[in-house]
């Protein structure tokens, strides 16, 4: 199957249950996969997003300076060469990280019109309602009103967001809730076995609401849940 197809298959899940099912199937620590709260998405109703990381390096927030956007051009090309929907990974550096605001939604639609369906950023973005009606999906610090002149750094580096090491080419996904990025190793799986976590869920759900039903006993039917699904071994 090709990065494409399987992209669009994992566009049928949630992050949460990508996230859980990750858990059952691949030996990466959790810490290792998973954001933290501070990246928050400011476009939640545009979930899921599902594509290719893109990253590089902006200083949008210490004032003086020139603009530098031949990074950012270099990365328009490269997001326009690829086969599958790119997302951009942005990590700020400037001195003033509160002030930082890495885009808007002009730049949304430049960047979607190439092929990238989202940014991912430790710093803050703009325009939402804007960003909305390209529909570009945004994952961010929260929301600032303006930026200094932009200054473009690395490409292609490995960058800290969110806690975790992102890297161009790890497949992200994002919605509502938050941000994952999907380990290599069982990218090609993921979705028959989310398939069957999302099943598990239904199952186990239905058992934790039953008040007349010990804990003990809840436990133990759960247990029997992972081994009908494959999770657990009997």
């Amino acid at each position: 199957m090709s990065l494409g197809s399987i992209i669009d298959s994992l566009r049928e899940f949630d992050t949460a249950l990508l996230a859980n099912t990750i858990g059952y199937i691949d030996p990466t620590p959790a810490h290792e996969y998973y954001m933290g709260r501070t990246i928050q998405s400011v476009t939640p109703s545009l979930g899921p997003t599902v594509g290719v990381a893109v990253t590089c390096e902006l200083d949008s927030s210490t004032p003086g300076g020139t603009a530098d956007l031949e990074v950012y051009n270099q990365q328009l090309a490269q997001i326009e060469a690829m086969e599958e929907p790119a997302v951009w990974v942005v990590k700020t550096v400037g001195s003033r990280p509160n002030h930082e605001c890495v885009m808007g939604d002009g730049m949304a639609k430049d960047l979607y019109s190439v092929g990238c369906i989202g940014a991912v950023t430790d710093g803050g973005v703009r325009d939402i309602i804007g960003m909305l009606t390209v529909p570009f999906a945004a994952y961010s610090c929260g929301i600032t009103i303006h930026h200094c002149v932009l200054r473009f750094r690395a490409m292609n580096q490995p960058v800290e967001v969110g806690g975790i090491t992102i890297q161009t080419g790890d497949v992200i996904h994002a919605n509502a809730e938050g941000v994952i990025k999907i380990p290599q190793a069982c990218l090609g799986e993921l979705a028959g076995h989310a398939a069957r976590m999302y099943a598990f869920e239904r199952e186990a759900h239905h058992v934790f609401r039953q008040s007349d039903v010990s804990a003990a006993s809840k436990r133990a039917q759960t247990l029997a849940l992972l081994v009908k699904y494959g999770f657990a071994k009997s």
